[in-house]
């Protein structure tokens, strides 16, 4: 199962600015990029190694391996994404009149980002957030205005090297209680 999860919702009909429930609710945490051009995001997104899911199977898949999951509807498409997505998971709904980024290391403060991106870039940020490898052709730059934090990657390696050397403190003191009290984790 992968740590981290991505599920890209294409809603070309839902409107942003619209209401309705899981609208009203994506849209209380969600950083809006209402100058994004979606054209090719899809392709981008099964390039990346997403795995093409149907509503009904969401929620099986999101236990599964794939770390991109790609769905297609509307707004109960949109219910059923925020119902699978836990705090692992981003959630992307790319609609014709932008696109709303949801969940891990989203800023959900961010509001309105009046950035222009396109798809190059909504897909970089997609594979940065998620770990997911990135080709040598790709020419996207990360959405940073939308993150929590703009050095996430820099932290994490940070904590996976202070993990790292107290786990070989412990290994050279060859005592392994503090290891048995998650001292190393």
């Amino acid at each position: 199962m992968a740590e981290k999860k991505a599920i890209l919702l294409t809603a070309g009909a839902l409107n942003l600015s619209g209401s309705g429930e899981a609208l009203d609710k994506l849209k209380k945490k969600a950083a809006l990029l209402p100058n994004a051009q979606t054209a090719g995001l899809a392709e981008l997104a099964a390039a990346l190694g997403g795995v093409q899911v149907d509503q009904a199977g969401l929620q099986a898949a999101c236990e599964g391996d794939a770390a991109l999951l790609l769905l297609q509807g509307g707004e109960d498409a949109l219910a059923a994404a925020l119902e699978a997505a836990d705090r692992r998971t981003l959630l992307i709904v790319a609609t014709d009149n932008g696109v709303a980024l949801h969940g891990l290391a989203v800023n959900s403060k961010a509001g309105a980002v009046d950035r222009a991106v396109n798809a190059q870039d909504i897909a970089v940020t997609i594979a940065t957030i998620v770990d997911l490898p990135i080709d040598a052709t790709c020419t996207g730059a990360i959405i940073y205005q939308a993150l929590k934090n703009p050095n996430l990657k820099l932290d994490e390696i940070k904590k996976l090297k202070e993990a790292l050397i107290r786990m070989e403190s412990v290994i050279q003191r060859d005592n392994r209680e503090p290891w048995e009290k998650h001292d190393c984790a």
